[in-house]
């Protein structure tokens, strides 16, 4: 039904028009191929984010959309609570600020040939990963308060790091509107040996080396070139984001049936963004995304020491980080004038164009660095942000390759060690903690990356600055 009510209207964007209850468009970012390849639920699924009360514009899908938790993954929608909008944690999904971390190391891939399995080797000994990982930071619960509602700052001020690694972090590494206190004391708990770690599933970190510039005079602003090694760090807020998301869904069930609002699904549970519950999940989730801004820090910091000892003329600087899985309230410009909105990006990633106050002066002219993580054997993408997706998508694009089938699926065609011996062979070292989150995460279970940042940016959402490609990763 959806698939034949979608209408194309440019070489990357397609729209289904209001129907139903649907009070704005679906609007998908996406060339002929990968819209082919999306299921029917991702259109489904965002055109029941069209219907919820106070959504402005429209139902986003960026190109790597597929199907999620009551909005679909790489979805995008803003609220106006002037106008009865609504926060979801739908809207956010279970890893909260879920993001990406880059990391220029001051290496280039001649200088780590000699050495990639002792570093490989350190890497994968120094970070922990997968389920059920211990951290090496021993948090208190006052710990992880304090953890709450400074972020990357709090993890600096304990040592993991240096006051110019939060310059360049999305709310310079501290996000406001944090209150630990609507935060439940299990979901803490379940941080307490979490602190600096990688979790499973997609989360890595990855030794890439940069083999293409799209664009020198931007490259050169971001401090890459090519043949420069870049360390990209993926993960969000653990079990603590997770368990934040599962206790403010059962509520928000119950409060918008009090509140008259009809949900097509229960995932797409919100709250009026102006009542108790709404106001309080805001308050967590922004802790959540403070945890994951701290966990990234942790992590980067133990990469710091594991490349100084082996290399004395490393320098681990930072890019940029930026994160998925969040709601903000950010001014954006709707109907000639600027209004307060609660953008709710899932699997989509904040790219705000150039000029935009937000951002590190030295940024400023170039846009916002958008880092799209491929798969352990292709690449990830370092992009900038675009005046015109400011208008197209509240300065919002895709996050990385998106899944093409489910991790059952996935291990059923593929071995977790038949991947690791493929992949050394194209001189990719894998160090993952589990056979079968390997297969899970094998990279024919995701779409093409490339033909995704294409679709980007010929929809004008951002632009291509340069391609890396894993030398070493280390899974979860």
């Amino acid at each position: 039904m959806y698939t034949e009510r979608l209408q194309k209207r440019g070489d990357a964007e397609w729209m289904i028009a209001p129907f139903g209850k649907m009070q704005v468009p679906v609007i998908i970012y996406a060339d002929d191929e990968l819209v082919r390849a999306m299921e029917e639920q991702v259109y489904q699924q965002a055109a029941n984010v069209a219907a919820l009360p106070g959504i402005v514009k429209a139902s986003y899908a960026m190109p790597d959309a597929h199907w999620g938790y009551g909005f679909p993954i790489g979805g995008v929608a803003a609220f106006d609570p002037d106008e009865g909008g609504v926060i979801s944690a739908g809207g956010v999904g279970f890893d909260i600020s879920c993001g990406v971390r880059a990391v220029r190391t001051g290496l280039t891939a001649d200088e780590i040939e000699d050495n990639k399995p002792e570093l490989a080797d350190l890497l994968a000994r120094r970070i922990p990963a997968g389920v059920g990982s211990r951290g090496k930071v021993k948090a208190s619960m006052a710990d992880i308060d304090d953890m709450l509602l400074g972020g990357a700052v709090w993890a600096v001020e304990q040592g993991y790091g240096m006051r110019a690694d939060l310059v360049n972090v999305e709310e310079n590494g501290k996000m406001p509107g944090a209150e630990p206190r609507y935060v439940s004391d299990h979901a803490k708990e379940r941080q307490e040996n979490e602190v600096g770690t990688l979790g499973s599933g997609n989360h890595y970190l990855e030794v890439q080396r940069v083999t293409t510039v799209y664009r020198d005079d931007i490259a050169k602003v971001l401090g890459v070139a090519l043949n420069d090694i870049v360390l990209m760090i993926h993960c969000g807020s653990r079990g603590l984001g997770h368990q934040i998301a599962t206790d403010y869904l059962a509520r928000m069930i119950k409060t918008a049936k009090e509140a008259g609002i009809e949900l097509p699904e229960k995932e797409l549970a919100c709250a009026p963004i102006n009542s108790d519950v709404g106001r309080q999940y805001y308050g967590a989730m922004c802790a959540g995304i403070n945890c994951a801004l701290a966990n990234r820090q942790v992590l980067m910091h133990l990469a710091r020491e594991a490349f100084a000892q082996i290399y004395s003329r490393a320098n681990l600087t930072l890019l940029y980080d930026v994160s998925h899985n969040t709601c903000k309230v950010e001014e954006h410009f709707l109907d000639g004038r600027k209004k307060k909105l609660y953008v709710h990006r899932k699997g989509a990633t904040r790219a705000f164009g150039p000029g935009d106050p937000s951002l590190p002066k030295d940024l400023q002219p170039v846009g916002q660095p958008v880092l799209i993580g491929g798969t352990m054997g292709t690449a990830s993408y370092i992009l900038v942000g675009t005046e015109e997706g400011m208008r197209l998508s509240f300065g919002s694009c895709c996050h990385g390759a998106g899944r093409a089938m489910s991790r059952s699926q996935a291990t059923k065609r593929w071995k977790g060690k038949d991947i690791v011996t493929y992949l050394a062979q194209k001189g990719i070292l894998i160090r993952g903690a589990s056979a079968r989150g390997i297969a899970e995460e094998a990279p024919g279970a995701y779409k093409d990356v490339a033909a995704v940042v294409d679709a980007t940016e010929t929809a004008g959402l951002a632009k291509k600055v340069a391609r890396l490609e894993p030398l070493i990763c280390v899974k979860g």
